[in-house]
């Protein structure tokens, strides 16, 4: 945890935000995998972890704005409890190291929050994204669980918004020793992959390093040679010569900060010809997205930079035609790279997806509709504070590519046949994550293999 100080301060600044009214922070609970007694491994709600820092199951908190108090409402351990998990610290001193004092009872919860509703108090709360938080919410406000988000407080998510997009020095700190971790868990990859080898001792050694670090994955481990498929997370595959493997995968700290890096290289221990070809594409409009970092910048104008750049990598190649700025504006390069330049990053790897992209990576302005474009999770001006990542990437997949070609899409920009002769080559992506700065931007953690030499030397 932080310091006592930092947490009351940060209840302090959201008390100043919002006028009136309960707010209510809903912690996680266990969740079983196939029976109560043995649950997935458990993670805090990041908005309690931000304004609590408690890592507890079976808490839920309050912040009285009228009243000028925060309660934390849970239960200690009884002896039988103890004979399962051995002595725990208090709630009360727990509670303490987040300068809290008013510990309660989690049955008080309940009438606590009745009795506002019958003075008409509000209770602001956040988006339910777990089904224990709809019923909670069932049964102490009396709102049906498939209606909790039309009452959610957009008043809330804003406030919260507006503090977790900014991260302080101590913050920045954590998330540096996340991806400190998360490179150290690349660069073995590159160093162990061999021909025969299945994808599946690769994702065990990453996953051993983060916990070994003392946290935890911060998301489930992407291991592939079949990278056109953006999110793969099955690891079933033996890896051959000639094929390609993309490893997304990022360590989290025991205090929930998050790292999230990509790495793809060659199963051999060089590139081929064509896929050193594709890699330096890619790889180009990496380099022009970091370079473009800067505050005050639109960071939706920086993935339309990268775009247009993996656009005209790909008609020196023959793979697409045409005026690359109209082909960018029309989405036709989006056959390529449907997915988004990056994101937001801190207590959650996609920070705050829960509260909704538009307030987090648009500061509500309306996202686009457009294939591809649709899926950019951060379009706002960049400011200081804002942790982000850079990852984009090239990816050729077939069913996308035989839709497309079947309805004749985008043929003033795409020459389907040279495309036909790459379904098989699968995709590549390279991450890394950035602060930005005053006066630009600072790479996060210590640098990872990333150009086509500095994989080739690590593979070798």
């Amino acid at each position: 945890m932080f310091s006592e100080q930092t947490y009351a301060d940060r209840r302090h600044k959201l008390r100043q935000q919002i006028n009136s009214g309960i707010l209510l922070f809903l912690g996680n609970d266990e969740s079983p995998m196939n029976y109560e007694d043995n649950p997935f491994h458990y993670r805090q709600d990041s908005t309690f972890l931000y304004y609590f820092g408690l890592s507890h199951a079976g808490l839920n908190a309050v912040i009285d704005v009228d009243e000028d108090q925060d309660i934390i409402f849970g239960d200690d351990l009884t002896v039988e409890d103890i004979v399962w998990m051995g002595t725990q610290p208090s709630l009360k001193k727990r509670g303490a190291k987040a300068g809290v004092k008013n510990i309660q009872a989690s049955q008080n919860l309940p009438k606590y929050l009745k009795k506002a509703q019958e003075k008409g108090r509000t209770i602001h709360f956040l988006p339910p994204y777990r089904a224990e938080h709809r019923l909670k919410l069932y049964d102490w406000l009396n709102i049906p669980p498939m209606e909790a988000d039309r009452h959610t407080s957009e008043d809330f998510i804003k406030a919260v918004v507006d503090q977790r997009n900014y991260k302080s020095e101590e913050e920045i700190q954590e998330i540096e020793k996340a991806v400190n971790t998360s490179v150290e868990m690349h660069a073995e990859a590159m160093k162990m992959v061999r021909p025969g080898m299945n994808e599946a001792v690769v994702a065990g050694r990453v996953q051993q390093i983060a916990i070994a670090a003392g946290g935890d994955l911060s998301f489930p481990t992407i291991a592939t040679i079949h990278g056109e498929t953006l999110h793969n997370h099955y690891h079933g595959n033996r890896m051959e010569s000639g094929d390609m493997f993309l490893l997304d995968a990022g360590a989290e700290t025991a205090m929930g900060y998050a790292g999230d890096l990509s790495s793809t290289f060659p199963v051999a221990p060089t590139f081929t010809k064509r896929q050193r070809e594709i890699f330096a594409v890619a790889f180009s409009a990496h380099e022009k997205a970091i370079s473009a970092l800067k505050p005050g910048t639109r960071f939706k104008d920086i993935h339309l930079l990268a775009c247009k750049t993996i656009a005209s990598g790909l008609k020196d190649l023959g793979f697409m035609r045409g005026d690359v700025e109209e082909a960018v504006a029309q989405g036709a390069h989006a056959l390529f790279f449907p997915c988004g330049l990056g994101h937001m990053m801190g207590l959650d790897v996609h920070d705050m997806e829960n509260l909704g992209e538009e307030y987090v990576g648009y500061a509500g302005e309306k996202k686009s509709t457009q294939f591809g474009l649709k899926s950019l999770r951060l379009g706002r001006e960049l400011e200081p504070g804002f942790v982000l990542t850079i990852e984009p990437g090239i990816y050729f997949i077939p069913e996308l590519i035989d839709m497309w070609k079947a309805d004749h899409k985008f043929i003033d920009f795409i020459n389907y046949h040279k495309v036909e002769e790459y379904k098989d080559f699968g995709g590549l992506r390279n991450e890394e994550n950035f602060l930005i700065t005053e006066d630009g931007y600072r790479l996060l953690g210590k640098p990872k293999p990333k150009s086509i030499e500095d994989v080739e030397a690590t593979r070798k």
